[in-house]
């Protein structure tokens, strides 16, 4: 009598699991789509770079033999450390110039008072809507005919020592959530506005500063105008955006070696926003409170 009293409890507890896994699918089912609409073409690009160079030209879609020596091909096709080296420079060295000359302006606009504040903001926030090719040329002609630097990527990265619009008004408006309060106590202590931005504005606008931080670095790594423009003339300039359109023209019947190249390409920005994410999505959501 005990077994038969017993008997239906686990087949209840699996009809109870299998309509809470119902359930959960039914209200979840617009995210898992939107899952699936992202991830399935990183999956197709992850699995063609594994294949055969017979099998990728099939409609096959999954490797027979996995072939891991794709990528090792890639990472050896002459010019593809420079392009590596190239564009870990410009990313590097374009985020470290645009914090550093966005803060102390974002830092001026939100807490000084001073004639032509407003006006200067509006600038910023013009050239914001002002796209690159409309200055391009005239950009070009200095770098050019006046300082002969075309061929290299110094004209790309010269001019973010000067600032970046987006970067200035992020910063600006997280700065202007920052109390004024903190402000004034470290200037009673003796600290000038230097010292002040360096040891109180600094430390409270770190999720800012990493998305401002963020958001450079993933436009410089992915930056294909730039290089084209100024650095098309000199292979040992290109970047990977620009030098991976050389290698899909070279390669354009070796599917499996473009995707394998893609994957190398996109690697470090996935696994830098993987690892930074939190930090990344805290500044962007912290940003824009106040106005």
């Amino acid at each position: 009598m005990p077994r038969e009293a017993t008997a239906p409890a686990p087949a209840a507890a699996r009809t109870a699991r299998r309509r809470a896994a119902l359930h959960w699918v039914a209200v979840h089912a617009l995210a898992i789509a939107a899952a699936l609409f992202f991830l399935l073409p990183f999956v197709f690009l992850f699995l063609t770079s594994v294949m055969t160079d017979h099998q990728a030209l099939t409609s096959d879609l999954w490797p027979t033999r996995w072939q891991w020596s794709n990528f090792s091909k890639v990472w050896h096709t002459p010019g593809f450390l420079t392009w590596w080296r190239n564009t870990l420079l410009y990313a590097a060295a374009g985020t470290a110039l645009t914090v550093v000359s966005s803060l102390p302006v974002a830092y001026a606009l939100a807490k000084f008072r001073f004639r032509g504040r407003n006006l200067a903001l509006m600038a910023v926030v013009s050239m914001m809507m002002l796209p690159p090719q409309v200055t391009i040329i005239p950009m070009y002609l200095f770098w050019a005919k006046q300082l002969h630097l075309t061929g290299s990527l110094w004209p790309l990265i010269v001019p973010m020592a000067f600032g970046d619009a987006f970067s200035i008004f992020l910063l600006r408006q997280f700065l202007l959530t920052v109390p004024r309060e903190y402000l004034e106590a470290a200037r009673i202590d003796g600290c000038g506005e230097l010292r002040t931005l360096l040891r109180v504005v600094l430390p409270m606008a770190r999720p800012a500063v990493a998305a401002v931080a963020l958001f450079q670095f993933f436009y410089c790594w992915n930056d294909y105008f730039g290089p084209q423009i100024y650095a098309s003339e000199n292979p040992g300039a290109w970047t990977l955006s620009y030098g991976l359109e050389s290698f899909k023209s070279a390669h354009h019947t070796n599917w499996n070696l473009t995707m394998a190249a893609t994957l190398l390409v996109m690697a470090p920005v996935i696994v830098l926003f993987f690892f930074a994410q939190r930090a990344f999505i805290e500044g962007v959501t912290l940003t824009g409170v106040k106005g």
